[in-house]
């Protein structure tokens, strides 16, 4: 049976340690600040949003939250962007998605400063993170490199299999793995013969966003598994995209879902904001 990865536990600690620094800079005058910007009421969005104002009031980052109707035109959230980047006291800007269809999302990434952008998306962070010289990096391959540290697995020399291209996970994960020295591959909805590709794996992150999509058998035995899913399964039951009940005696460590990757993700952003907040010059 695998060992459980414990994702919550993980990002405890990691929210501690930014508890420490957040109340350091605080008493320096530079209390470290996230605005976010819902777009629309979509149910989940609403809930992640919540999530981050409560690990801001745990750590000590002062939060702002701006909840806009569904209808509401890309210029005026690109005019709130532009009026929070131009303010000291928010150091990091989040624009959570999905967005409304008449919304063009790499406009709203694009407004926002890089030194602001804790989701590292503009595409001056993305080109930083492709030459391996970043300040930031997007939340949830951060977190993920920081659960595969607590199995003691090296990524370096690791054949490391990453399912799903998203530029908000799959891409940056590749390039983070890559950059530890371990050998990727990327796979998708194209590719031919997954289950042989990914039985190779030392290192396999699942992030395609279909439930159940990796079974047991298509998993090397003793394998670090990193499900990066949030799905419904027939029952409406939570799952990510890898079958835990199949993939659990297979595998060396797993994840679960929830209490894996998804925590990281939250803790990652605090540090991404925290960090920001570092980089400011201390007030005269």
């Amino acid at each position: 049976m695998a060992e459980i990865i414990d994702g919550k536990a993980l990002a405890a600690k990691i929210r501690g340690e930014l508890k420490e620094e957040a109340a350091a800079l605080t008493d320096e005058g530079r209390t470290p600040g996230l605005a976010v910007i819902l777009v629309g009421d979509d149910p989940a969005s609403k809930t992640y949003v919540r999530n981050k104002a409560k690990a801001c009031a745990e750590i000590g980052i002062y939060s702002e939250r701006y909840e806009l109707g569904a209808d509401t035109a890309e210029e005026d959230v690109l005019y709130l962007i532009k009026m929070l980047a131009g303010r000291d006291e928010i150091n990091g800007i989040l624009v959570q998605s999905p967005l409304p269809p008449q919304i063009d999302g790499r406009r709203l990434v694009e407004a926002i400063p890089p030194e602001k952008d804790v989701d590292a998306f503009h595409p001056a962070n993305i080109g930083r993170i492709m030459r391996g010289d970043y300040d930031m990096l997007p939340c949830t391959p951060a977190g993920v490199m920081e659960l595969i540290k607590t199995t003691g697995v090296e990524v370096e020399g690791s054949n490391c299999v990453v399912v799903g291209r998203s530029d908000i996970v799959g891409k940056p994960m590749a390039m983070l793995l890559l950059q530890a020295n371990g050998t990727v591959t990327m796979c998708h909805s194209r590719t031919r013969d997954l289950p042989d590709i990914t039985r190779r794996a030392d290192i396999l992150v699942v992030a395609v966003g279909r439930p159940k999509f990796i079974t047991g058998d298509m998993i090397k035995p003793g394998a670090v598994v990193i499900d990066v899913g949030m799905d419904r399964d027939e029952d409406g039951k939570l799952c990510g995209d890898v079958d835990f009940a199949s993939a659990e005696p297979v595998a060396g460590y797993i994840t679960p879902v929830p209490g894996g990757v998804g925590p990281m993700t939250v803790a990652m952003l605090m540090k991404n904001t925290v960090n920001a907040a570092k980089r400011v010059d201390k007030p005269v």
